[in-house]
């Protein structure tokens, strides 16, 4: 086992003003020349009574002079006041008799082994302690603040999801409102589809009022006031093209036929509305011979011609319904159609259709198709 350092050294005699002085209590003589091998060779007979001491007496804790090598114990009150300077400081804290730095035996300052900068004051001390509150006040907080996180996520999330509908709808309405009155959605061409007797330039005119309206605030009640002065205009449909168009779609009346007139002839729809008036008979249109505009043997004969293909309509000549069970056809080319009630004119239509291609006109005299799954040629 290797020594402590200090012990192999060869002795030295202390001088009598490094003696510590003689009687102080609690402290611990030791004669001037003992040594470790001294007292060992005390207690081992083998090595004789006249053994020279080899090696330095160790000073008593606490003397004002220390010799290289030696360690100074370290107070456990303080860092940097030791031996005998702990025990005075320890007893004299509070009285103010006697400092941790020096030495109340002999006033000498005690060497300190931490250095005096590293050494704690109070003030020091009381400032770590309050930047030690501090860090757990915040350590505290963060984790009260995670601690409502994480059992409040669920209504954050539909907070939020609130709050994404509501920012939605604000965005549509506000859209909205700037579609509806910005300049940018104001009206400036309208387009007209489904004219044929009428002039798309007359609708065009009819409608000029609306132009520079923003679409979303087009009246509709003056538009339909506008296009019911057309009497051919049947039906119609508006469309708001963005950002400035306007597109009418027309359905015009068709006619069926021609009836007598004061003023000559007219020509009318399935709803006995007057489409056309002129002195003489238009071509292409049958006579209506079913007594007068609005009665039931009219609307049976506006409903059978109304059912007919334009390759039939156009070969008619005349159209007679007494009744509404008593419809028939007359042919140009001199045949004649009896056609019976209007129920299944569409079948009854189809059913013609194929016999006039089997048997030309001038080849038959009459087609019977009152019956249509029995048709008669005559």
């Amino acid at each position: 086992m290797k020594r402590p350092q200090g012990f192999d050294r060869p002795a030295r005699p202390v001088p009598a003003e490094e003696r510590p002085p003689a009687g102080r209590p609690g402290k611990r003589q030791q004669k001037p020349g003992a040594s470790v091998r001294g007292s060992q060779a005390a207690t081992n007979p083998t090595r004789g009574a006249n053994t020279e001491p080899t090696t330095e007496p160790i000073p008593v804790l606490g003397s004002p002079a220390r010799l290289p090598g030696t360690i100074a114990p370290v107070s456990p009150l303080r860092p940097g006041v030791s031996g005998a300077g702990a025990s005075a400081a320890a007893s004299s804290s509070g009285r103010g008799a006697a400092t941790p730095d020096t030495d109340p035996a002999a006033g000498a300052p005690l060497s300190d082994p931490f250095g005096g900068a590293d050494r704690p004051t109070p003030a020091r001390a009381a400032g770590e302690a309050r930047a030690q509150f501090r860090a757990a006040r915040r350590a505290r907080k963060r984790y009260e603040r995670d601690e409502v996180r994480r059992f409040t996520w669920r209504a954050r999330r539909r907070r939020r999801a609130w709050l994404a509908g509501i920012g939605v709808a604000a965005a549509l309405a506000l859209f909205t409102a700037v579609g509806a009155f910005s300049p940018l959605m104001a009206l400036r061409t309208i387009e007209v589809t489904g004219a044929s007797r009428i002039p798309a330039e007359q609708v065009q005119a009819a409608l000029a009022d609306q132009l520079g309206t923003p679409l979303p605030l087009l009246d509709a009640g003056a538009i339909k006031s506008e296009l019911a002065r057309f009497t051919l205009i049947q039906s119609f449909v508006t469309e708001a093209r963005p950002p400035g168009t306007l597109v009418v779609r027309i359905v015009e009346r068709q006619p069926v036929g021609v009836i007598p007139s004061p003023a000559g002839f007219d020509l009318v729809d399935a709803a006995g509305v007057v489409i056309q008036s002129t002195p003489e008979r238009p071509e292409g249109y049958p006579a209506l011979d079913a007594g007068g505009v609005g009665s039931p043997g009219f609307r049976a004969a506006a409903e059978v011609v109304s059912a007919l293909p334009d390759s039939i309509r156009s070969q008619l000549a005349s159209v007679t319904a007494a009744t509404t069970d008593d419809v028939t056809l007359s042919l140009t080319g001199g045949a004649r159609v009896v056609w019976g009630s209007a129920e299944k004119s569409d079948y009854k239509a189809v059913v013609l259709g194929a016999l006039m291609v089997g048997h030309p006109v001038g080849s038959v005299d009459e087609y019977d198709v009152s019956s249509p799954d029995s048709a008669v040629l005559r």
